[in-house]
């Protein structure tokens, strides 16, 4: 598919969204009212709107290698700012997906280098949480089943790191419980999400 077809589909789709509802873009621009803050993984195949069944204007997500919330990471820290404090979104999701090649990569005895391996560096305490929990059962796990278990390690990890930045804990000291974290799973193969974390509990 090349540039000039994406222009095109635009066009029609634009054209398409008018036909069914001539105020669809006047309402688009009156502003936002996202429901919840989304932090997912860059995977082309990981659409949060479409996937959960959303159209624009009820997602505020954050996409980057690996789902992961980085401490020194400016542009992350702004996104929660912005969706929580401007907007006032009560809910945000860390959401990662099995499959997830960001942490095939972190799990590779010899890491990626440059910038890459850098960040998936963050992922790793999530498979050295799980090495020690199976060592711990007396359980080894290898291939697919084993990198699940670490896909949901981190998306536990990354909330971890959500509930110590400095702007959620702000929100709290304002607003106590708001905004409430979560953790899902997508799978690419079902289609479905799976709740690991359950921020309403």
């Amino acid at each position: 598919m090349s540039l000039s077809d994406l222009l095109v589909q635009n066009r029609a789709w634009a054209a398409a969204q008018l036909s069914r509802d001539s105020e669809y873009f006047a309402r688009m621009a009156g502003g936002q009212h996202p429901r919840v803050l989304l932090i997912g993984c860059s995977d082309s195949r990981v659409p949060a709107e479409q996937v959960l069944g959303c159209g624009p204007g009820d997602l505020f997500v954050h996409r980057n290698v690996a789902n992961i919330v980085a401490y020194n990471d400016i542009n992350i820290s702004a996104v929660i700012q912005y969706a929580t404090g401007n907007l006032g979104t009560p809910d945000v999701v860390v959401f990662g997906h099995y499959g997830c090649g960001g942490i095939r990569a972190a799990c590779l005895k010899v890491h990626p280098s440059g910038y890459i391996g850098d960040w998936l560096a963050i992922a790793g305490w999530a498979q050295r949480t799980v090495d020690a929990r199976l060592a711990a059962e007396g359980r080894t796990l290898e291939g697919d089943d084993y990198l699940r278990l670490v896909v949901e390690e981190n998306v536990r990890l990354q909330l971890t790191h959500l509930s110590h930045l400095s702007v959620i804990r702000d929100q709290w000291s304002r607003t106590p419980g708001i905004p409430r974290l979560h953790g899902w799973v997508y799978d690419i193969l079902t289609g479905l999400v799976k709740v690991v974390v359950d921020g309403d509990a």
